[in-house]
């Protein structure tokens, strides 16, 4: 099985327990710094399908960049290249933990749906 990718912020608690989530489990995968290396537009993109094209879903909305940036309010005329863009940019503004793999592209961290999407129930 190919390693999974997952982008954290080291700060973040939520992060920290997924990657303990997928250690637990036995799941490979690699660790990338969202903030220094934010995800790539080919793998926003993924996710952004996968999350059925909301975007909103892709951006951490109660981060500082996100409210500094008025993000709330501009995000519902940006076009869907403009605010992959900004994320692509800017790590700060992708909502993590951020998972991507064979058929896996999830964002946030829910036990739940972690278990019925990586490993199939």
């Amino acid at each position: 099985m190919k390693p999974l990718k997952l982008y954290t912020y080291a700060n973040c608690d939520t992060c920290r327990r997924a990657a303990r989530w997928l250690r637990a489990h036995d799941l490979p995968f690699t660790e990338h710094p969202i903030r220094e290396t934010p995800p790539s537009l080919g793998e926003l993109r993924e996710m952004l399908a996968a999350q059925g094209g909301e975007i909103r879903k892709l951006f951490n909305t109660s981060g500082k960049d996100y409210r500094e940036q008025g993000l709330g309010e501009k995000l519902p005329g940006l076009t869907e290249a403009a605010a992959l863009k900004l994320l692509a940019e800017n790590g700060n503004l992708v909502k993590r933990p951020f998972l991507l793999g064979a058929g896996v592209a999830l964002v946030g961290f829910a036990e739940p749906s972690w278990s019925e999407k990586v490993r199939g129930g």
